[in-house]
């Protein structure tokens, strides 16, 4: 009860944050689906349609910390709502395409920028300045949660709108959805009528943005972090882009992916709370490590074995519960680490490490199985680099463990 009645009186802020995190989230993660009609219908192949996804990724993390920066000094409302401007353009762009460059320029580059607007970064730096220590964990894994309840409704729509009208209405109707975020944004940015980010104290001690990114690249926990952060989204944009179009070389029935990206985000909502709320009990790079080494776990059971319906969506669900956990421990490490002053910049500094991650899971997974026709190559290397990534993780947790920065 104590925790409702300290958050009651910023609650529409964290619903429209977590709105907005889920439409910009749940529609990006549907592209998959388009990918094999798009590629069949007009002159673009798998490996460029990764290439786009890739180009997506990187803009968005390259973008990232330029977006947590103009948010400290411009707030966050017009950041949002500008993104949400740029989601909607990208998605016009992408429908209308009639080759490869429409496709690079709407869903990667201008939903790259977008998305370093309204995803993760921006959104878990609402909730983090909207509540306490006490709570902060928590909210966080709740914003995370919500993040994947987009793709419960955008998958099976674009899934339902690609079968019976074609790729293009499927992106229509990501558009349609996307509408949404406008509103969502504009009532997230009541976060800037609280005591604005610059004006408190830097845990960090330091006054501009840039004397802030040299002292975090100092300490070693956040150095850490960040590269295993890259393995991170190398997993996981290597399934997103490439689990469709997996499924249907084995010949299973094209609907299963989008149950399986469907059970993803349902699974993502457990996942989410869970490490929100562990993240408040234990440490959080101990718990950021054990997922980098179950999702590996995960990987090689599934691709080890010729896919099945049950098998499927029994690793889709295991890979939901592991996908975006990651976002309330790395942000919450972020404000143990640092405080809150430059949280949404620094954290964009290691969330542009998981972006070359995807850039290179995306990309890597459409060459591999272009050059070798199977994705065997691609999978076992995800395997192999995500343990090394989580024992790594897991140990430096152990030996240098992390006190939350003074309030």
């Amino acid at each position: 009860m104590g925790v409702v009645k300290e958050l009651r009186p910023v609650m529409p802020i964290l619903v429209g944050v977590s709105v907005l995190l889920s439409l910009s989230m749940g529609i990006r993660q549907s592209f998959g689906l388009v990918m094999p009609p798009l590629t069949r219908d007009i002159a673009v192949g798998v490996s460029d349609f990764a290439f786009a996804m890739s180009l997506q990724n990187l803009a968005w993390g390259f973008f990232q910390p330029f977006a947590g920066a103009l948010a400290t000094r411009l707030g966050f409302r017009p950041v949002m709502m500008a993104g949400s401007v740029l989601y909607g353009l990208g998605l016009l762009l992408f429908a209308t395409a009639q080759g490869v460059l429409g496709v690079l320029l709407g869903a990667g580059l201008l939903i790259g920028v977008a998305l370093a607007c309204t995803a993760a970064a921006i959104a878990l730096s609402v909730g983090s300045q909207a509540t306490s220590g006490a709570s902060r964990s928590l909210v966080l894994g709740a914003i995370t949660a919500s993040g994947s309840l987009g793709a419960l409704l955008s998958a099976p729509l674009g899934q339902l709108l690609i079968t019976e009208a074609g790729w293009r209405a499927g992106v229509i109707g990501f558009l349609v959805l996307a509408l949404g975020m406008l509103p969502a944004a504009w009532i997230a940015g009541r976060i800037d009528r609280l005591p604005h980010p610059a004006a408190r104290p830097s845990a960090l001690g330091a006054d501009s943005a840039g004397e802030a990114l040299r002292r975090a690249l100092a300490r070693p926990p956040f150095i850490v972090m960040t590269a295993a952060y890259f393995v991170c989204g190398m997993q996981l944009l290597f399934i997103a882009t490439h689990l469709p179009s997996y499924l249907a070389i084995c010949g299973m029935d094209p609907a299963l992916g989008a149950q399986a990206l469907a059970v993803i985000g349902l699974f993502n909502v457990v996942g989410g709370l869970f490490f929100g709320w562990a993240g408040g009990r234990w440490s959080k790079l101990g718990l950021l490590g054990g997922i980098y080494i179950g999702r590996s776990i995960v990987l090689a059971w599934y691709f080890a074995l010729p896919p099945t319906p049950a098998t499927t969506l029994i690793f889709a669900a295991l890979m939901g519960f592991l996908w975006l956990g990651v976002g309330p421990l790395v942000a919450g490490s972020v404000a143990d680490m640092f405080g809150l002053r430059w949280q949404a910049m620094i954290q964009g500094v290691a969330f542009m490490s998981h972006q070359i991650g995807s850039f290179v899971g995306a990309l890597g997974g459409g060459v591999i199985f272009d050059r070798l026709g199977s994705y065997d190559l691609a999978w076992r290397l995800a395997v192999a680099i995500g343990l090394l990534a989580g024992l790594v993780q897991v140990t430096f947790a152990l030996l240098r463990p992390v006190r939350p920065a003074p309030a």
